[in-house]
C-alpha cells in the first residue's frame, strides 16, 4: 500500500513539509509506502474551464506537476494534501493546483483514503481546512481524521517540531489512514467493493 502527500507549500522543507514528514513517518512505521510529491514554488495555472481534461483524465496545461500528481496519486492507496495558510486559507498556488488535479482526474480518486495538513504562524488553519476537505469529500473520497484538527503551528521548522500537540496529531492522523488503508484492503479480501454509482443528476436552480 501506497500513500501519496502533496506539499502546497511554496517551501519545499518549511512548516508544512515538517508536518506531512511527521505523517508519512508514522505511515512508514505501520509498513505503509509514502511519497511525498512538492507543487514547487514556480507559476501555477488556474482551471481555464476548458473541458479538455473531460476525455483525457488529464489537465491540457502540462507546465507544473498537476499532471504528475493525477498519475502519482491514481496509483496510490491514499492521499494527504498539506498546504500553509495565506490570508486565512489555503496557499493561492495550492488551490490552483487542486482545482485542476481534482477536476481532471478525481474519476480515479474516488473511494481512496484522504486527509488534509494545515500550518500557520498563528491563525487561519481551520478555515483552510474547511476548503482543503470539500475537494477530498466531492470526489467520495473518505476523510481521515485524528484527535484534533489536523493542524500545526510555528514560524519555521524548529518551531513548529516544538507543537507537541500539533505533531502528535499528525502521528495520529498516520496511524488511523493506516488503519482504514487495511480495513479497505481486508473488505476487498472479502468480496466488499463500492456500489456501482447512479448516472450522476445534475439541477440548475434558474430555470
Amino acid at each position: 500500500m501506497k500513500v501519496l502527500l502533496i506539499n502546497g507549500s511554496p517551501h519545499e522543507k518549511g512548516c508544512t513539509y515538517t508536518a506531512l514528514c511527521e505523517v508519512a513517518g508514522q505511515l512508514q512505521k505501520q509498513g505503509i509506502e509514502t511519497e511525498l510529491l512538492h507543487i514547487g514554488s514556480g507559476d501555477v495555472r488556474g482551471c481555464a474551464a476548458c473541458g479538455g481534461c473531460a476525455q483525457s483524465g488529464h489537465c491540457v496545461f502540462n507546465d507544473d506537476r498537476v499532471n504528475e500528481a493525477i498519475d502519482k496519486l491514481s496509483q496510490a492507496d491514499g492521499l494527504v494534501i498539506g498546504a500553509p495558510v495565506h490570508y486565512a486559507s489555503p496557499a493561492g498556488a495550492m488551490l490552483s493546483f487542486l482545482d485542476r488535479m481534482f477536476f481532471a482526474g478525481s474519476k480515479n480518486f474516488a473511494h481512496k483514503p484522504g486527509a488534509c495538513v494545515t500550518s500557520a504562524r498563528r491563525a487561519g488553519t481551520t478555515a483552510s481546512l474547511d476548503v482543503l476537505s470539500k475537494y477530498l469529500t466531492i470526489s467520495q473520497m473518505p476523510l481521515v481524521s485524528a484527535h484534533y484538527w489536523p493542524m500545526v503551528h510555528g514560524g519555521s521548522p524548529e518551531e513548529v517540531r516544538q507543537d507537541a500537540e500539533g505533531m502528535q496529531v499528525m502521528r495520529r492522523l498516520g496511524d488511523n489512514m493506516a488503519w482504514l488503508l487495511r480495513c479497505i484492503e481486508a473488505g476487498r479480501e472479502k468480496g466488499i467493493e463500492p456500489q456501482c454509482p447512479e448516472q450522476r443528476v445534475f439541477t440548475n436552480f434558474v430555470r
